[in-house]
């Protein structure tokens, strides 16, 4: 099946809508209750899954809350609450150092600036769009290995790098979509098109999708 050929533009919205329409529900699944426990969920994800991420953040959030309480922990002292998840010394180090900061630089709130979050330990562009999107509101587009992923696969991006693909798709989507984009390419990613066996053959994308024809046949 050849994928349509209308502008981009046009192809860009056509995709989006059904995107809408498949996942109208689309939103964050990083279970928190204010911005500094999405600001530590959003640290503990990288290269974990959300699901196994809450499983950590529902135990570590029911003994340490606000910054106050991360910065005055010793790695060793909350190493063991999240050393479930990858990587998860450098993580704790760098929630600690971030809690610190929060408390002296930013009055104990998680700041809503890009810069001022960028400059905290543990985040980079991805992690602050994250935060700004889910907890303030900010149109953003969080560029994940499924958002990358996803992207590449429907030809809305090629870029190599995924700040490339950002720039990209915030050239192609319109800005009040940012950030719901962001959660319907995840849902998607995590529901139909998975790294290694895109479920082609039911997706109602298909006939947009120029890596389709490609993966459907393989299974043949």
């Amino acid at each position: 099946m050849a994928a349509n050929r209308q502008p981009d533009r046009e192809r860009v919205m056509l995709i989006l809508e059904q995107l809408a329409a498949l996942y109208p529900n689309a939103r964050c699944e990083l279970i928190h209750a204010d911005p500094f426990e999405l600001f530590i969920a959003v640290i503990l994800s990288a290269q974990s899954t959300d699901q196994r991420v809450n499983m950590v953040t529902e135990r570590l959030f029911r003994v340490f809350k606000t910054p106050q309480d991360f910065a005055q922990l010793h790695p060793s002292e909350l190493e063991p609450y999240i050393q479930e998840l990858g990587l998860f010394r450098n993580k704790a180090r760098h929630i600690i150092a971030a809690a610190q900061r929060i408390i002296t630089e930013f009055n104990g709130e998680v700041p809503q600036e890009r810069a001022a979050l960028e400059s905290l330990p543990g985040v980079g562009r991805k992690t602050a769009n994250v935060i700004l999107s889910v907890a303030f509101g900010v149109p953003a587009i969080a560029v994940d290995t499924h958002v990358f992923r996803v992207a590449h696969r429907l030809g809305l991006a090629s870029d190599r790098t995924p700040e490339q693909t950002e720039a990209t798709l915030r050239r192609l989507i319109p800005k009040e979509l940012w950030s719901q984009t962001h959660h319907w390419l995840i849902f998607h990613g995590r529901r139909m098109c998975s790294a290694k066996k895109p479920a082609c053959e039911r997706c109602p994308l298909l006939v947009h999708c120029p890596a389709g024809p490609t993966y459907l046949s393989t299974k043949k």
